[in-house]
């Protein structure tokens, strides 16, 4: 796939993955409409892709609201015509151990966010990816795959959201609308400072050694593009990653053991 003059929608495009992703691409000539919470964020992202040669609009969106998303589908084809990418890649998180959560809504908030932000966005996006023969891009995490401590809504939020499109893979056969997985592992982002802790207030503050086993928000831009411009069905970002399917199967403890390793849990 070319991304030049291509229609690219990307939600949680003003920090992290998201903007770095929307940088890289305007570099490349595409035409992107960016949505997150933050205008001025998200303001800040639009100027940098146009002045890297990308065209850019920014559609302030609350995800979690059907009718947000709906309206920036809507914006895309008002602004371009059509859509050919949609990128599914905001998201939040909470650390905390289950036992200690007092608050419960951060399962609904991250559910919101990360799980049925998604689905809005895709239901109204896919009549035109259809139209297209487009891409749909979902922003998953090894947490979509296995367990991690301290991460229990994150994760159950990032398995459903590995279910939903690997479902939706299947429905969309013969459509010419590709479906790619992305599963990061930990990436050099902010999202575990913005992360819930277990009373429903953001940590403001890191919680993981991040000097081992952290992946520049570079690199994981460039495994993305790579995984986007063959139009792959997955794009599992770390070795350990590939290999964890398969040490599930003949060591599921082992498997485990090394989850509970890089949450960086203190006993």
């Amino acid at each position: 796939m070319n991304f030049t003059h291509k229609t690219i929608l990307i939600t949680g495009a003003s920090a992290g993955i998201g903007q770095a992703l929307a940088i890289a691409l305007a570099e490349r000539g595409a035409k992107l409409v960016l949505a997150a919470r933050s205008q001025t964020d998200l303001a800040a992202t639009a100027k940098i892709c146009l002045e890297k040669g990308g065209n850019a609009i920014a559609v302030p969106t609350d995800v979690t609201q059907p009718q947000a998303c709906q309206h920036l589908v809507e914006m895309a084809v008002k602004n371009f015509g059509q859509i050919d990418i949609l990128v599914n890649n905001a998201g939040i998180s909470a650390i905390a151990r289950f036992e200690e959560i007092t608050d419960l809504s951060i399962f609904e908030q991250i559910m919101r966010v990360n799980y049925l932000g998604a689905v809005y966005c895709t239901h109204y996006a896919l009549p035109y990816l259809k139209a297209s023969q487009g891409l749909l891009v979902a922003v998953s995490s090894l947490s979509g795959k296995t367990g991690i401590p301290t991460r229990s809504a994150y994760v159950a939020s990032k398995h459903a959201m590995q279910g939903f499109f690997d479902t939706l893979r299947i429905e969309l056969r013969g459509t010419g609308v590709d479906v790619l997985v992305i599963s990061p592992g930990f990436v050099a982002t902010d999202i575990r400072q913005r992360a819930f802790g277990g009373d429903g207030k953001p940590l403001g503050k890191n919680l993981r050694d991040e000097t081992q086993d952290t992946m520049s928000v570079e690199e994981c831009v460039r495994q993305i593009l790579v995984g986007m411009e063959r139009r792959r069905r997955e794009t599992i970002l770390t070795l350990k990653g590939r290999v964890l399917p398969w040490a599930r199967l003949v060591a599921p403890g082992l498997v485990d053991r090394i989850a509970a390793r890089s949450a960086r849990l203190q006993s």
